[in-house]
C-alpha cells in the first residue's frame, strides 16, 4: 500500500521517481559494488534533467564525500572497468555538490582541487565520451569553487593557474573552459596568479600574442580584449611586444567601429602603462604608429567630452588619456624620441584641442561627481600636459582652481573608489606656471597659494609623529618637494603676497617645528634641504614676526638649518699628497645634482637672516659652525675649493663677523685673518681686521 502511494507522494512533492528509487537502491547498498552501481544510476538520474537545490542536498545528504573521496583516489577498478569511469564518476557527483555556493566552499571539496587540476592534463583517448565528461564536471567544479569568496585563493595554491595554462596551450578537449576560468582567475587575484605560475602565464601570453598577430578575423578583436589580463607585473616578453604592435598597427590602420577599435585602444594603453614607449619599434613605421595612435586617442576624448549631455564612455577615454600621456613624453624627449620635429608639432596641436576638451568637462563637473575616479583621470592628463607645455591654454587650466580646491583637500576614506590627492597631479604645472607673471597673477587672484598651503599642511600631517612614514607612497614626498618649489618661486617674485597673506605665517610655523626632526631622518635630506631653504628665505622676509624673535621654535629652526648647511662638505684625505681636499659628504654625495642649488639658496638666505635678527649671530657662535667652518678650509688645499663655495662661506662669516663682537674674536682665535688671506677674501681679511 505503501508503495502504491509512494509515487503520488514524490510528484506531489516534485520530486523524481527515478532518482528517488535510486537513492533508494544507494541507502540499502550493503557493499561496495552494489554502491557503485548505485551510484552510477544516481548519476545517470541527475544529468538526464536538471535538479533543484533541495534535490542536491538530498543526493549529498544519502552520498556523502567519503564514497566520491574514495573513487577519486582508488587505484583498482572493478573487472573489466577502466579506472578513469571510477574517477569520472567521483568527478560527476562533486560537480552535482558544487552546483551549492556552501558545498562548493566545503573543505572536502577544496582538498580536492590539486587532484580535479591534474585531471586536466591528464592522458588519455581525445574521443572518450566518459574522459570528455569528466573534463566537463572537472571545469564546473573549479569554476564553482572560483566563485566562492576564498575560492580563487584556494584555487592559486592548489596549483590550478598551471594546470589551466598547460590545458590551454595543449589545446585538447576543454581547452577554451581552460582559457576562462583562467581569465576569472586573473581578474579575481592578478597578484597572486603571476607569483605562484609566471612562466606557465608567459607561456600562454605568447601563445595569445602570436595568435593576436596572425589573425584575420574577428577573433583578433576578442584577443584584445583578453590580451591585457595576460600582460605581467613585470617585464612584457620582447617577442610577446613585437606581436602585439604588430597586430595592432594592422587593426588601428584599418577603418573600424567603435566596438572594433576601443579594445585596440585600451590594449594599447595598457601596453604604454607597462612598458612606455618601449614595445613601439624605432624608424619609420614605429613613428607613424605612434603618431596614429596619439591621434585616434585625441579623437576620441574629443569626440566623448565636447559634447554635453553626452554619456562618456569612461574606460575609453580613461585609456585615450594614458596615450595622451605617452604621446606628451614623446614630444618633450629630446634624445632618442620616436618622433619627427614635424609630428611632435603637429601633435602639440592635436592634443591641445584635446585638453581644451577635458578643461570644458572639467568645468561641466557637478559636486556629486567630483570625487570619482574618471575625474581624477581627467585632472592627471590635466596635470601632465602643464607640466611640460605652460605655453598654452594658461587661463583656461588657472580657472579651474576652485574645482580643483574640492578635489585637492578630500582625503581618501578606506574602501573609497576615490584615488584621491588631485592636487598633486597639477603641481608640476603650477610650478612652471608660478614663474610666469601672467599665470602666477591668475593663480594668486584665484587664492591657489591659500589652497596650497593648506594641502601642504595636510599632507605633511601625514609625515608627521604617530603615522607610519614606511608605508607612505613616495609620491606624498615628492608632492611636499614641489609645493617646496612652488612656493619658492613665490617667494621670489611675490614677496609682498609672503608679508601679508596669513597662510604664510601657519606655514612658517609649520617649517619651523618640523625641520629639527626631519632633518635627523635617514634618506630624507633632500626634503630637509626644500624645508630649510623655504623656511630661510621666508623668515627673511617675515623677520619682524613675534614668532622669530628668538622663540624656541625658532631657535631649533636655525639650529637645525646650520646643521644642514655645515654638514654639506668635509676634509678628505688623498693619496700621495700631504694636504687633504674639500669633498662632499657621504649622505650628501650621491645627491648633490637635485641638492647644491637649494644649498647655494639657503647659505645665501641665511646670510640675509643674519643682520635682520639680532639673536641669530650669538646662537650661531654657541652652535660652533663659524669655527668649525674656519677650521674645515683651514685643513684642506685651496686649490680644492671652487670659487663659489668661497663666496657662499665668505657671505655667511662676514654677516656673523659684522653682526657679533665676540664672533669676530672667535674667528681670529681660529686663524681666521690668515684663512681669509690664504682664500682671497677680501671682505672677511677686511671685516676682521677692525676692532
Amino acid at each position: 500500500m505503501a508503495s502504491d502511494c509512494e509515487p503520488a507522494l514524490n510528484q506531489a512533492e516534485g520530486r523524481n521517481p527515478t532518482l528517488e528509487r535510486y537513492l533508494g537502491a544507494l541507502r540499502e547498498a550493503k557493499n561496495d559494488s552494489e554502491q557503485f552501481a548505485a551510484l552510477l544510476l544516481v548519476t545517470k538520474a541527475v544529468k538526464a534533467g536538471d535538479i533543484d537545490a533541495k534535490t542536491r542536498r538530498r543526493i549529498f545528504d544519502a552520498v556523502g564525500f567519503t564514497f566520491p573521496n574514495r573513487l577519486l583516489t582508488t587505484k583498482e577498478a572493478p573487472d573489466g572497468c577502466p579506472d578513469h569511469v571510477l574517477r569520472a564518476l567521483g568527478v560527476a557527483l562533486l560537480a552535482c555538490f558544487c552546483s551549492d555556493p556552501e558545498l562548493a566552499a566545503h573543505t572536502q571539496v577544496l582538498n580536492k582541487i590539486p587532484i580535479l587540476s591534474t585531471f586536466l592534463t591528464a592522458r588519455g583517448d581525445p574521443d572518450d565520451a566518459a574522459r570528455r565528461s569528466m573534463i566537463d564536471d572537472t571545469y564546473q567544479c573549479l569554476t564553482a569553487v572560483a566563485g566562492t569568496p576564498r575560492g580563487p585563493r584556494h584555487l592559486i595554491a592548489g596549483g590550478t593557474v598551471s594546470a589551466l595554462c598547460q590545458a590551454y596551450l595543449g589545446h585538447g578537449y576543454g581547452f577554451d573552459q581552460a582559457l576562462a576560468l583562467l581569465v576569472g582567475l586573473l581578474a579575481a587575484a592578478e597578484t597572486q596568479c603571476w607569483k605562484e605560475a609566471e612562466p606557465d602565464l608567459l607561456a600562454v601570453l605568447r601563445g595569445l600574442s602570436e595568435d593576436f598577430q596572425k589573425a584575420e578575423d574577428a577573433s583578433k578583436f576578442e584577443l584584445c580584449q583578453l590580451l591585457p589580463l595576460f600582460l605581467p607585473p613585470t617585464t612584457v616578453p620582447s617577442e610577446c611586444l613585437r606581436d602585439l604592435q604588430a597586430g595592432l598597427a594592422r587593426i588601428l590602420g584599418s577603418k573600424l567601429s567603435s566596438w572594433q577599435r576601443n579594445p585596440a585602444l585600451k590594449l594599447a594603453a595598457r601596453l604604454a602603462h607597462a612598458c612606455g614607449s618601449d614595445w613601439i619599434p624605432a624608424g619609420s613605421s614605429g613613428s607613424k604608429f605612434l603618431a596614429l595612435l596619439v591621434n585616434l586617442a585625441c579623437v576620441e576624448v574629443r569626440l566623448a567630452l565636447e559634447e554635453s549631455g553626452t554619456e562618456v564612455k569612461e574606460d575609453v577615454v580613461t585609456a585615450c588619456y594614458a596615450l595622451m600621456e605617452l604621446g606628451i613624453q614623446e614630444c618633450t624627449r629630446c634624445e632618442q624620441s620616436l618622433l619627427k620635429e614635424p609630428q611632435k608639432v603637429q601633435l602639440v596641436s592635436i592634443m591641445k584641442e584635446a585638453i581644451g576638451a577635458v578643461i570644458h568637462y572639467l568645468l561641466q563637473v557637478g559636486p556629486e561627481k567630483q570625487k570619482e575616479p574618471f575625474v581624477f583621470a581627467s585632472v592627471r592628463i590635466l596635470g601632465a600636459w602643464l607640466a611640460e607645455e605652460t605655453s598654452s591654454l594658461r587661463k583656461e587650466a588657472n580657472d579651474l582652481s576652485q574645482q580643483v580646491a574640492t578635489l585637492a583637500i578630500s582625503p581618501t576614506t578606506p574602501g573609497s573608489t576615490w584615488p584621491g590627492d588631485a592636487l598633486r597631479l597639477l603641481l608640476p604645472g603650477w610650478c612652471h606656471l608660478t614663474v610666469e607673471d601672467g599665470p602666477r597673477e591668475i593663480l594668486i587672484k584665484e587664492g591657489a597659494p591659500s589652497l596650497l598651503c593648506k594641502y601642504f599642511l595636510q599632507q605633511w600631517e601625514l609625515t608627521s609623529p604617530g603615522h607610519d612614514t614606511s608605508v607612505l607612497p613616495d609620491s606624498v614626498e615628492i608632492g611636499l618637494q614641489t609645493c617646496c618649489h612652488i612656493f619658492l618661486n613665490l617667494v621670489v617674485t611675490a614677496p609682498g603676497l609672503i608679508k601679508r597673506d596669513a597662510c604664510f605665517t601657519s606655514l612658517m610655523n609649520t617649517l619651523m617645528t618640523s625641520l629639527p626632526a626631519l632633518v635627523q631622518q635617514q634618506g630624507r635630506l633632500l626634503l630637509a634641504a626644500n624645508v630649510a631653504t623655504l623656511g630661510l628665505l621666508m623668515a627673511r622676509l617675515l623677520s619682524t614676526s613675534p614668532a622669530l624673535q628668538g622663540t624656541p621654535a625658532s631657535r631649533g629652526f636655525f639650529a637645525a638649518a646650520i646643521l644642514f648647511l655645515s654638514q654639506s662638505h668635509v676634509a678628505r684625505a688623498t693619496p700621495g699628497s700631504d694636504q687633504a681636499v674639500l669633498a662632499l659628504s657621504p649622505d650628501y654625495e650621491g645627491i648633490w645634482a637635485d641638492l647644491q642649488e637649494l644649498w647655494f639658496l639657503g647659505m645665501q638666505a641665511f646670510t640675509g637672516c643674519v643682520p635682520l635678527l639680532p639673536w641669530l649671530a650669538p646662537a650661531a657662535l654657541r652652535s660652533r659652525w663659524p669655527q668649525e667652518l674656519l677650521q674645515l678650509l683651514g685643513s684642506v688645499s685651496p686649490n680644492s675649493v671652487k670659487p663659489e663655495m668661497v663666496a657662499a662661506y665668505q657671505g655667511v662669516l662676514v654677516e656673523l663677523a659684522r653682526a657679533n663682537r665676540l664672533c669676530r674674536e672667535a674667528m681670529r682665535l681660529q686663524a681666521g685673518e690668515e684663512t681669509a688671506s690664504h682664500y682671497r677674501m677680501a671682505a672677511l681679511e677686511q671685516c676682521l681686521s677692525e676692532p
